[in-house]
C-alpha cells in the first residue's frame, strides 16, 4: 500500500501538500476525499495528526451552506455520547452503519444500472434504434400496400390495353 500523502499545517492555518510542494485549499483536501486518496494532515512543528481536525472543519463549512446533512438534534445526541461509557462503542457503530449504508446504495445502483442497461446513454440509443427499425417496418408496409393497391389498377389498365 502506498504511502499516504503528507499535508502540513502551519500556525497561520496554511496547508502545504508535500507530494504537489504548494500550498492548497480546504476545498482541495476535500477533492482528495471524493478521489479517495489517502493522505494524513501534520502540524509542521509538532507532527501531531490533525486530519481529524481538519476532516471535521470541511464538515463544518459544508454544513453551513447549502442543505445541512446533520440536524441540530443529531449533533447534539452526538456530543451527549462524549464523556459517556457508550462513547467507545458510539463511533465504531456509526462507522459501520454507514459502511453498510454505502454497500446497499453500492448494490442498489449496480441493480438499477443493470435493469436501464448500463447507462442512460446506452438506454436512449436502444430506444432509437427500435423507434428507427419501427420506423422501417411502417415505411415498408406504407410503400407495400401502396404498390397492392397501385397493382390492381394498373393491372386492370393493361388488359383495357389493345395488344
Amino acid at each position: 500500500m502506498a504511502q499516504p500523502r503528507i499535508i502540513k499545517k502551519y500556525p497561520n492555518r496554511r496547508l502545504y501538500d508535500t507530494e504537489i510542494s504548494s500550498y492548497i485549499t480546504l476545498e482541495e483536501v476535500r477533492q482528495l476525499v471524493l478521489s479517495g486518496t489517502p493522505f494524513e494532515v501534520r502540524d509542521a512543528k509538532t507532527a501531531e495528526d490533525l486530519t481529524r481536525a481538519v476532516l471535521l472543519q470541511i464538515i463544518a463549512e459544508h454544513e453551513q451552506h447549502g442543505q445541512p446533512m446533520f440536524s441540530a438534534n443529531l449533533l447534539s445526541q452526538i456530543i451527549r455520547f462524549y464523556g459517556d461509557s457508550m462513547q467507545g462503542f458510539v463511533g465504531g457503530y456509526l462507522e459501520n452503519s454507514l459502511k453498510i449504508f454505502l454497500d446497499q446504495q453500492h448494490k442498489f445502483r449496480a441493480q438499477l444500472n443493470e435493469m436501464l442497461g448500463q447507462t442512460p446513454w446506452s438506454m436512449l440509443n436502444e430506444m432509437t434504434e427500435r423507434n428507427i427499425d419501427l420506423w422501417k417496418s411502417l415505411q415498408r408496409g406504407f410503400f407495400e400496400a401502396n404498390a397492392a393497391a397501385v397493382s390492381p389498377k394498373a393491372a386492370a389498365g393493361d388488359s383495357k390495353k389493345p395488344r
